[in-house]
């Protein structure tokens, strides 16, 4: 397991990640240093689908904005 998320991560990768980990630390089976590894790396995840969709609702709103007649978008 890396220790960031890599750059080149797509956003479903990345969540996929992220499910995986919720899954193991949820089962609560995993000892205590490991549990902690797999936390930090769920929010280092967490964050970048963060900074995905953040970027993702700006790029639609810049777009919206440019179409004539487009109107509010309400995301």
């Amino acid at each position: 397991m890396a220790d960031s998320p890599q750059t080149g991560m797509t956003y479903e990768q990345a969540m996929a990640e992220l499910e995986k980990l919720i899954s193991q630390l949820e089962d609560g089976q995993l000892p205590l240093d490991q549990t902690l590894t797999l936390y930090e790396r769920g929010r280092e995840l967490a964050a970048l689908c963060a900074e995905m969709l953040e970027k993702a609702e700006l790029k639609i709103r810049t777009l919206s904005a440019d179409k004539p007649g487009s109107g509010q978008l309400e995301i």
